[in-house]
């Protein structure tokens, strides 16, 4: 009888043992590749370095210097519009993937080929395909226009212009994985409830609003998150369409496109300041995780879980 307590008692713990065991692989990875290096650029925010390496504490001083940069609180409000405006993306792709979600559409695998297509596609390869696109002078955008007899501006080097095109890249290269991901939540949504809602005589129009949205909200939240997450990040598209250091800076709208992540490349890299480059990542991540919490609290309010 004891012996049967003293293996009931171990069996626990073994089990344990090999559950650790099996996540120690990816907790491992997670803790180099991950966790070290925020706990690494978090000390180095602290720090000064010199020219040929090396770097002395110096305390607040980069965050003191971040806070009263223009620069940063310009990089900031471009990275939030960009963020908030390439939010219409979801709307969109619920639109599209109501269209091809109904019963009887034919070409439906072509359609959501086409629309993935941008997904799968290289970043760096999106932003030279659109930077042609947007050329002032010889871009297929300003040809077109130019058969109707207007005269486009030169997109990316507008002001005026340049930063919403960049946001009618993000949208368009966004649109296909949300797409993707709403056509999925459409198809788990019980046919019953259409059947149910169009015997009490709910059109489609009335079934999209009353069943459609409402079942989609988890999914919706879900890709708002990533979306937003994503779009805080932004920098290969601005990189590759711009470029960087006295190139970039050349552009009249260089202002109007640079974002955190942008900045804190050049600061980085470009002019080796990397304790000032340490202070606005670290700042990032916080934005970042303040924006998430933020998205959390509000989806009580318009989030519904069956």
């Amino acid at each position: 009888m004891t012996g049967r307590k003293h293996a009931a008692s171990r069996k626990p713990w073994a089990e344990a043992l090999w559950g650790y065991a099996f996540i120690a692989p990816t907790g491992l990875g997670l803790a180099i590749f991950y966790l070290w290096p925020v706990l690494q650029t978090a000390y180095f925010s602290f720090t000064e370095w010199g020219a040929f390496g090396g770097h002395t504490w110096t305390g607040l001083e980069n965050y003191t210097r971040l806070f009263g940069d223009p620069e940063v609180g310009r990089a900031v409000l471009n990275t939030l519009t960009y963020t908030v405006l390439g939010l219409l993306g979801i709307p969109i792709a619920i639109v599209f993937a109501a269209l091809l979600n109904r019963p009887g559409l034919r070409g439906v695998t072509l359609y959501r080929t086409a629309f993935f297509l941008p997904v799968v596609t290289m970043p760096v390869a999106v932003a030279m395909l659109w930077r042609w696109l947007y050329n002032g002078d010889y871009g297929l955008i300003n040809q077109v226009l130019a058969l109707a007899g207007i005269d486009g501006p030169n997109w990316i080097a507008d002001p005026a212009t340049a930063l919403y095109a960049l946001i009618v890249v993000g949208v368009w290269s966004s649109v296909g994985y949300n797409l993707i991901i709403f056509l999925a939540g459409m198809q788990a949504i019980p046919k019953e409830l259409y059947e149910a809602a169009s015997m009490d005589g709910a059109g489609r129009v009335r079934q999209f609003f009353r069943i459609t949205l409402p079942m989609l909200s988890p999914t919706a939240f879900f890709i708002s998150i990533v979306s937003v997450i994503g779009s805080l990040q932004l920098f290969d598209l601005v990189f590759v369409m711009t470029g960087s250091g006295q190139a970039a800076r050349a552009n009249p709208a260089y202002s109007r496109l640079q974002t955190v992540v942008q900045l804190f490349y050049e600061r980085a890299f470009v002019t080796n300041d990397r304790g000032y480059a340490a202070a606005i990542v670290m700042a990032l991540l916080v934005l970042i995780a303040v924006l998430t919490i933020l998205q959390f609290r509000l989806q009580r309010r318009w989030v519904h879980y069956v």
